[in-house]
């Protein structure tokens, strides 16, 4: 559905208001993915950021008191994902919960007839239903290991994506003039190498737990994707440069972090 007139400009305005200083200097701080980027994309995503901050609500659970510099990283990292495309800025997400480390959620399994109960420990979620829920001791990890291919808000809004789509299937809406064949072919056929490696035990670069269903694969090659780009274009070419036009971005080109002025950044997270 088109965007009101009213949203538009409600949105224009907040991407214009100054960038709050101590905002910036938790993006300095704990999102080290933003002191790669090219100062173009810093300002837009700067703009995203207050969007998002302005539209999304932030909780806490078991008893965690929500702080900016929660708000500020985890809005930051989401956001890294709308970088030059048009965005209705996650639209079925309302709220984000965080609690202060894993959580555990009840399951229920049937086998044989049979149902079982039990709980099964989280790191977080992306329900369709409008709520995203994380973990911030591993949140704060996936902005510490630099590299690491490993990093939770961006594997749960890329979930956030693909059900955009209307179903949780590792296909997001892909734009105007994109080849969804294409896509289909290449994320397909790579889900069933990874599939195979993982059945017969051999390494891999990708996550497992990719291998786990399309929707976990396309949430797990975005985390790879932004996080441990340079090896996935090595290795996974094709699969690089369908991300690179769906994202509209290529982080293998944008050098490591840097401080302003210039030189690498190597001491994120005291």
């Amino acid at each position: 559905m088109p965007l009101s007139f009213l949203k538009r400009r409600r949105r224009r305005r907040l991407r214009e208001m100054p960038f709050p200083d101590a905002w910036r200097r938790i993006l300095e701080r704990r999102v080290p993915i933003w002191r790669r980027l090219p100062d173009d994309d810093r300002r837009e995503l700067e703009g995203h950021v207050q969007v998002f901050l302005a539209e999304k609500h932030f909780e806490g659970a078991a008893g965690l008191a929500v702080t900016d510099e929660m708000r500020v990283t985890i809005a930051a990292q989401a956001c890294i994902l709308l970088l030059h495309r048009n965005t209705d800025y996650f639209p079925q997400l309302y709220s984000i919960v965080i609690y202060p480390a894993g959580f555990v959620v009840p399951l229920e399994a049937e086998e044989g007839g049979i149902v079982s109960e039990g709980m099964d420990d989280r790191l977080g979620e992306s329900w369709s239903s409008g709520v995203i829920v994380l973990s911030w001791d591993d949140v704060r990890h996936g902005v510490a290991e630099i590299g690491a291919g490993e990093n939770l808000v961006l594997h749960e809004f890329a979930h956030q994506l693909d059900d955009e789509a209307g179903d949780a299937d590792g296909v997001p809406i892909l734009g105007l003039g994109a080849d969804g064949r294409r896509w289909a072919t290449v994320l397909g056929e790579e889900f069933e190498r990874l599939r195979e490696a993982d059945a017969r035990g051999e390494p891999t670069l990708l996550d497992p737990y990719g291998a786990e269903t399309p929707a976990e694969f396309f949430a797990v090659v975005t985390e790879f994707f932004f996080e441990r780009s340079t090896e996935l274009e090595q290795r996974h070419p094709a699969l690089y440069g369908e991300l690179r036009r769906y994202y509209r971005q290529d982080p293998a080109r944008w050098g490591p972090p840097r401080r302003d002025g210039g030189e690498i950044l190597d001491d994120i997270l005291a």
